[in-house]
């Protein structure tokens, strides 16, 4: 009886869902009338005074219109609202609570002396602020909340400078108030006291002095400015005209190149869209921005104004700095000069059309989740609600190399000017725990230089040796690095030298830092030096010394020495020595060197110019050490990095780690499918976004590719095309109900005042979704059908072969099987079955799903440091790392 109560129950739960899933867009597309505090039942007890709740780690703050009812259209009312502490606070989640029908517009200030502090006063004809405002949020057109991404928060309170806030909304048409209610229209901000690393701001271009000509088919307004101030990220855009605008579309000019920041037409919901991921701004840069507008329908000119027959043309730009120079507010109302704009993408000027694939596309924009999320800073992230986010996910190529390569312990990898991977390995060398003394000198000097080719140059889609050089030159390789001329810049820990080195096949030593077999600690000695990172703009060296040394040296190219440095800290209590800066790179679009602190398990940047720290991640996953990072400028900045067993305390499983630079977050988190890494010494990523990670125990390099790159090709001999089909097979079966109401309410939504066409009935869409519904059944009967054959097929193969002994046990035949046959179709089978369509993986790529819940973030138990009779690992350098030493209370 329980079995199948609870089956019934199970059924019960999946159909409700299901009807859910119909309904689900209809809920969205009412979520924020629903909200709005518009309705005079709303607006009783919020008349009074703007809400304030707190929790243990977050402020909550409603803002809104006091009960107002404006008399006249256009009218421009502002409220101002304390800030609820007298401690720095971040705002990290703006909430809308307003309705296109009632609104026009609301933006939301910052500043520290409001023009008033009790009621609301027309800000049409008044001020905002005495001093000066910064605009922190904007809404339009009925606009979906927006949640900031982790680490980053607009800055209020104490030093901030941002006392209040002031709200202000723009009443285009009072039509909506010839019933006499009261509006309460605002909106609700999370903030927490977390300290947040980076500072959000805006940054605003707008056109003051276009003029619209009456009937002309296209109008361009056009606003650009340099740029002069610390570097920015943008992470999402806003763009906002009235009724005659088309496109708006915002770039950044880099040396002539135009890079797209965002394009969205502003009849759309006027939210804040994901910005592109890989631009960001710097000193010396250009922002450029263009509103297309067209004058049909008019009779008259219209101008730049703040009335509803006037026009606007704002491009926002949501960005994020570091704290330390951040800068919350922007703008820039300077006309573009024609010369200029005479090289903007044609894409500028062509409308986006508005259909129902955009106000769905709005429904979800940004990453969304299902279910509520604990957030970093505390706060739970809502159903549906908008978050900047990204998502990627590696997986290892198995079938590279297509031929094995034969190398000793892999030390070293970089990146050629033409996209090669280049190796640096040891040859028959390798590092024991004998290999040096306690003064740290190279005790096995009688060995003599490898004799094989160390520096080998890999072609990273096949695999195959392009070139061999590093004959007789190195005792132990460790870190490479090429330069801007093609050079390899590489580090003898055995030698204690930093060799510039021709790649041209001769083994020209170019440059030489160091004395040979020497160590030391001054400017001309190193001790084990690790790794190289060069400045593609200078050509200036960084070097990390080392094994025996913690610091950081840097050199101009020709080897004059210029700094040195040490560990940073972001904690003015104390300061953590380096302990084996182990893996160095320099940040080309931020122009920041970051160094892996290896037994420190953490990551420390800092700036190229002065040595200037600038910030640490240091992430409980690591598990104690970080062995080597990379970087890549995608998506707004992504580090790359491969931890190591921890011989002091608990360890973490041996994995590599995409994080988000910007908010320290892990993206991803991926490792071999079947060798697992031994000790994963170095890693590099190409433009393309593939990553290599040299093994030094394994003496192995493993190939690591997106999932994006990895459904380019086949998987388990199903083509793409394929994948697609059963992926918009399995959407069908999930939502085939859904798609028509979403249609429903986009006509809805785009013509709010007007009814369906008489043609579009109610029972011809009754009709349509019948019609859907069952032909999704139809195709949802189709994957269970062929699932069950393939399964039936090796059923009735076994079965067969079991009839065929037991008929030739009663000697009904005389021919004999062969013995390698059932093994052989055994054998083609579970071919076929390993490597094939993997649910997981598919369904965690698909859209709409996240790799959570897949564990790829689970901590997994490691093997700690071995014995000397178990195991040479410990007599390896990777194990000789001493403890942390104390600090000193100096």
């Amino acid at each position: 009886m329980g079995f199948p109560l609870c089956y019934m129950l199970v059924l019960g739960f999946i159909s409700h869902g299901h009807s859910m899933v119909s309904q689900n867009a209809l809920h969205r597309a009412k979520r924020y009338q629903t909200h709005a505090w518009s309705d005079p039942s709303d607006c009783g007890p919020r008349t009074k005074q703007s809400g304030v709740s707190t929790n243990s780690q977050n402020i909550s703050v409603d803002i809104h219109m006091p009960g107002v009812i404006p008399t006249m259209s256009d009218s421009y009312l502002c409220v101002a609202t304390a800030v609820p502490t007298n401690r720095d606070a971040y705002i990290v989640d703006f909430i809308p609570h307003a309705s296109m029908n009632i609104v026009h517009h609301m933006l939301l200030f910052g500043c520290q002396t409001p023009v008033s502090t009790s009621g609301f006063w027309d800000c049409g004809s008044a001020r905002t602020c005495e001093d000066e405002a910064s605009i922190m949020y904007a809404w339009a057109r009925n606009a979906p909340p927006t949640k900031l991404p982790n680490g980053v928060g607009f800055k209020v309170g104490r030093s901030s400078g941002v006392s209040y806030f002031v709200l202000q909304i723009h009443y285009a048409d009072v039509s909506a108030f010839k019933d006499h209610h009261r509006d309460c229209s605002g909106l609700s901000l999370t903030m927490t006291p977390k300290p947040q690393p980076f500072i959000a701001g805006i940054y605003l271009l707008m056109s003051v002095d276009t003029v619209i000509l009456p009937g002309k088919r296209e109008t361009n307004a056009d606003v650009a400015c340099d740029y002069t101030s610390y570097p920015m990220y943008p992470f999402a855009f806003r763009t906002h005209t009235h009724h005659l605008g088309k496109v708006v579309s915002g770039y950044r000019i880099r040396d002539g190149k135009w890079s797209l920041i965002g394009r969205q037409s502003p009849q759309l919901p006027q939210a804040f869209y994901p910005a592109n991921k890989e631009v960001n701004v710097k000193y010396g840069d250009t922002i450029a921005a263009r509103c297309v507008f067209t004058g049909e329908g008019r009779t008259s000119k219209t101008y730049i104004g703040g009335t509803s027959d006037d026009e606007m043309c704002n491009f926002y730009i949501m960005y994020y700095m570091d704290r330390k120079h951040a800068n919350a507010f922007m703008s820039c109302m300077e006309t573009g000069s024609k010369e200029r704009f005479q090289h903007i993408p044609a894409e500028a000027n062509v409308p986006i059309a508005i259909g129902p694939e955009n106000m769905n596309s709005m429904m979800h924009m940004g990453h969304t989740t299902d279910t509520k999320d604990e957030q970093e800073d505390g706060s739970q992230r809502k159903k549906g609600e908008h978050v900047f986010d990204q998502d990627y996910h590696f997986e290892q190529v198995p079938t590279w190399p297509q031929i094995p390569l034969q190398v000793g312990q892999v030390s070293g990898l970089a990146l050629d000017l033409d996209g090669n991977l280049v190796i640096f390995h040891r040859g028959d060398h390798q590092w024991e725990r004998y290999s040096f003394d306690k003064q740290g000198r190279f005790q096995q000097r009688s060995l003599g230089p490898i004799q094989q080719s160390t520096i080998l140059v890999v072609d990273p889609v096949k695999g195959h040796i392009l070139k061999a050089s590093g004959r007789n030159m190195f005792y132990l390789p460790h870190g490479i690095t090429t330069d801007a001329d093609n050079n390899y810049w590489v580090t003898d820990v055995a030698l204690h030298q930093v060799l510039k080195v021709s790649s041209d096949g001769r083994d020209r030593v170019l440059v030489t830092l160091g004395e040979a077999f020497t160590p030391g600690s001054d400017n001309k000695h190193f001790c084990q030096p690790t790794d190289v990172a060069v400045d593609t703009v200078t050509g200036n060296i960084f070097i990390s010394d080392g094994y025996c040394n913690a610091r950081i040296l840097k050199f101009t190219a020709d080897g004059e020495f210029i700094t040195m440095w040490g560990a940073g800290s972001s904690d003015r209590r104390r300061q953590i020595p380096f302990s084996i800066p182990h893996s160095l790179l320099f940040l080309p679009d931020r122009e920041e060197v970051c160094v892996a602190d290896r037994e420190n398990g953490r990551i420390q940047c800092f700036i190229g110019k002065s040595g200037q720290f600038v910030k640490e991640i240091k992430k409980e996953e690591f598990g104690g050490e970080v062995f080597a990072i990379a970087y890549s400028p995608a998506a707004g900045g992504l580090m790359y990095a491969v931890n190591g067993i921890f011989p002091y305390g608990r360890s973490s499983a041996l994995k590599g780690f995409v994080l988000n630079f910007s908010t320290s977050d892990v993206v991803d988190v991926f490792r071999p499918e079947k060798q697992g890494f031994e000790m994963p010494h170095d890693i590099v990523v190409t433009k393309d976004g593939t990553v290599f990670v040299g093994d030094v125990e394994g003496s192995s390099i493993f190939k690591f590719t997106s999932e994006k790159e990895h459904r380019s090709v086949k998987k388990g001999g199903i083509e793409v095309q394929e994948l697609e089909e059963f992926e918009a097979m399995i959407q069908t079966k999930l939502r085939p109900e859904h798609n028509v109401s979403k249609a429903v309410i986009n006509e809805k939504q785009l013509q709010p005042s007007q009814p369906l066409k008489q043609t579009q009935t109610q029972t011809q869409v009754e009709a349509e979704k019948s019609q859907i519904k069952t032909t999704a059944q139809q195709k949802s009967m189709v994957f269970p059908a062929v699932m069950t054959t393939l399964l039936l097929i090796p059923l009735l193969l076994v079965i067969s072969i079991g009839l065929f002994i037991c008929l030739r046990k009663n000697n009904r035949f005389e021919v004999k099987a062969e013995p390698h046959t059932v093994g052989g179709i055994f054998g083609k089978l579970r071919g076929k079955t390993v490597g094939g369509l993997n649910l997981g993986n598919f369904f965690a790529s698909h859209k709409g799903y996240s790799r959570q819940g897949f564990d790829q973030l689970s901590t997994e138990g490691s093997d700690q440091e071995k014995d000397d009779e178990e195991s040479s690992d410990s007599e390896k350098e990777e194990y000789s790392a001493p403890p942390p030493p104390p600090v000193s209370s100096s």
